[in-house]
């Protein structure tokens, strides 16, 4: 069984439309989006309508939980005073642009959804979660500690988190002895679609094959594929700088910052 998992499109339509071509042509069993569809630039409806239209079971991102409450807070980190008055511009927009339709969609979105799958081992959890299961706008960066990232594994009762947020694609596998047997839980960041910030500008998204080899014993029974796909960058580029976006959208949409 193949499953396409993918995350932070970000209103950026050409992206996405480029990613889900090159999910049909895997033909995966099933589609999962991980949230963040609006936000720094133009398509927020057309994305939404994207996602409606296949019935991809999708969670809320922080940007969506936003603007789906009509909030001028995306629960956003920025850092310094430029960013946040980029992020002021950025949510505004997004508020106007969306319909009314757009927005109950973005509201009533689910926080997390959960996938159990049978084993040779017994049941192998799978929670797909935004930020984390603690919270949609807490960032998982890849060299948190592994103690860490552990206890909230443990604490969310989950043997594969799937999250995505930062931007930043990973898979940690962590050795967890527990009480009994050793086990390995899995972290998987998907990476953004739509603004990556690792550095390639190329769209991201991950496919995950579960076969009868899959055993929370064995590291190396779970078969991650992250996927790096080519899009018209510049036209999204060009969209932001063509509309009261920042411009400073539009760069890191080039630069993949």
């Amino acid at each position: 069984m193949k499953i396409a998992f993918f995350s932070d499109i970000h209103a950026n339509l050409p992206a996405l439309q480029a990613v889900l071509a090159d999910i049909d042509a895997q033909q995966p069993d099933a589609v999962y989006c991980l949230g963040d569809l609006v936000g720094y630039n133009i398509w927020p409806n057309e994305v939404i309508a994207a996602i409606r239209q296949r019935a991809i079971p999708t969670i809320a991102g922080n940007y969506d939980e936003g603007v789906g409450l009509n909030s001028d807070d995306c629960g956003c980190a920025y850092k310094t005073d430029a960013e946040r008055q980029a992020g002021a511009v950025s949510i505004a927009f997004s508020n106007a642009a969306v319909t009314d339709g757009s927005r109950a969609y973005l509201r009533e979105l689910p926080r997390q959804i959960r996938l159990e799958l049978q084993t040779v081992d017994g049941p192998f959890q799978i929670l797909m979660a935004h930020g984390s299961p603690r919270k949609i706008n807490e960032y998982l960066f890849e060299d948190r500690p592994e103690d860490s990232l552990l206890r909230i594994l443990r604490d969310a009762h989950t043997d594969l988190l799937l999250v995505g947020h930062t931007h930043k694609p990973y898979h940690r596998i962590l050795p967890d002895a527990g009480n009994g047997p050793i086990r390995y839980r899995h972290v998987i960041n998907l990476g953004s679609v739509g603004k990556p910030k690792d550095g390639d500008p190329r769209a991201c998204y991950v496919m995950l094959t579960f076969d009868h080899h899959l055993r929370a014993a064995d590291p190396q029974s779970l078969q991650v594929e992250f996927r790096r796909v080519e899009y018209d960058v510049e036209q999204a580029a060009k969209a932001v700088e063509d509309s009261i976006l920042p411009d400073v959208y539009a760069d890191a949409l080039r630069q993949a910052r």
